[in-house]
C-alpha cells in the first residue's frame, strides 16, 4: 500500500507528525479533509463510540471491520490501536495478519495484561518484558509488507517507573519495533526524557490524563516524531451533540443554533457523495 510507504517516509524525517484521533469512519474522513497527513484510529474512542469504557471490551473482528471501513474511506495513512494484540504471541500473529489485510499503515502494541485498560486509568497491570518481546518478534515476523510500521508501547510508567518504561520500549525496539511509545509520562520533564532516550518516539497528547498536553513545536524540539491526539474530536462531538440536544429539547427545533451546524451540503461533502453520483451516472445511465 502506498499509504504505508508514505507513513514510513513521514516518520523517517525530522518533522513532528500530528495524527488526530478518529472514533468512527466519518471522523476519519473529516481528518483527511482537514488536511492532516495521517489519522489515528483510537481504540478508546471507538469503545466509547459503541457505548463502552476503554477496558478492552471490544473484540478483534469488531476493530478490524472498523479499520477496513476507514481504509476504504481515506487515502492518508491509518495508525491503528492493537491494544495487547488480543492475547498472547499467538493472538498477535492473527492480529497483525488481520490489521495488515484491513489496510492499517501502522499500529501500536502494548505490554498490559489482557484485557487492557485505558493508559490513563488506575490499576493497570503489565506482562513481563520477555513476554512482550516475544509479541514484538511475532508481529515483526508476521507482517508481509515491510513498510507496515510497528509501534511498541509500554504502560510500565505507572507500575515500575519511567526509567523502566523507557528501558522496556528500547528493548522492544531492539526486538524489531519501528517506533517507541511510553504511555502516560507525568510531567514535561518526563516527556523530555522520553524524547531524548527513545528514538523515534510517539507522544500521546491526551488532555485530562496524566500527561501534560504540550504544544506540537515543543514536542518536536524534545525529539518526538509522531503525536496521536485520541480524544479531541470525540470530546468536541460530545460537547456539540449535548448542546444541540439541549436546544432541541428546550425549543422543539434547532433554529437558534442552525448557523453553527453543518449544512446538508457539508454532510454530502464529508462522504464524497459527488464521486458516488458520478459512479452511478457512469454505470447506470443506460438502464
Amino acid at each position: 500500500m502506498k499509504q504505508r510507504k508514505t507513513f514510513r517516509s513521514l516518520i523517517a524525517g525530522n518533522r513532528y507528525i500530528v495524527a488526530p484521533g478518529a472514533f468512527d469512519t466519518l471522523t476519519a474522513r473529516l481528518v483527511q479533509l482537514a488536511g492532516f497527513e495521517a489519522v489515528y484510529l483510537t481504540g478508546g474512542g471507538f469503545s466509547r463510540a459503541n457505548g463502552y469504557p476503554d477496558l478492552g471490551l471490544l473484540t478483534l473482528p469488531e476493530i478490524v471491520r472498523w479499520i477496513g471501513f476507514a481504509a476504504e474511506a481515506v487515502d492518508i495513512p491509518i495508525i491503528a490501536d492493537a491494544d495487547t494484540g488480543y492475547g498472547n504471541a499467538l493472538n498477535v500473529v492473527r492480529t497483525v495478519r488481520e490489521f495488515e489485510k484491513a489496510g492499517a499503515a501502522a499500529f501500536h502494541l502494548e505490554d498490559q495484561v489482557a484485557p487492557k485498560k485505558c493508559g490513563h486509568y488506575e490499576g493497570k497491570q503489565i506482562v513481563s518484558a520477555e513476554e512482550m518481546i516475544g509479541k514484538i518478534k511475532a508481529a515483526v515476523d508476521t507482517r508481509q509488507d515491510r513498510d507496515l510500521v510497528i509501534i511498541a508501547r509500554s504502560d510500565a510508567r505507572a507500575v515500575e517507573g519511567l526509567d523502566a518504561a523507557i528501558e522496556r520500549v528500547n528493548r522492544y525496539m531492539e526486538a524489531g519495533a519501528d517506533m517507541g511509545f511510553v504511555e502516560a509520562p507525568q510531567s514535561a520533564e518526563e516527556l523530555a526524557r522520553v524524547g531524548k532516550r527513545v528514538r523515534p518516539a510517539v507522544a500521546n497528547v491526551f488532555e485530562g490524563g496524566k500527561t501534560p498536553a504540550l504544544p506540537a513545536a515543543e514536542l518536536e524540539r524534545m525529539g518526538f516524531r509522531l503525536g496521536i491526539y485520541p480524544s479531541q474530536t470525540q470530546r468536541a462531538a460530545i460537547f456539540a451533540i449535548n448542546e444541540t440536544l439541549s436546544v432541541l429539547r428546550r425549543d422543539g427545533d434547532t433554529m437558534a443554533i442552525e448557523n453553527r451546524l453543518a449544512t446538508f451540503a457539508d454532510r454530502e461533502d464529508a462522504v464524497d457523495a459527488k464521486r458516488w453520483r458520478e459512479i452511478e451516472a457512469k454505470y447506470l445511465e443506460n438502464i
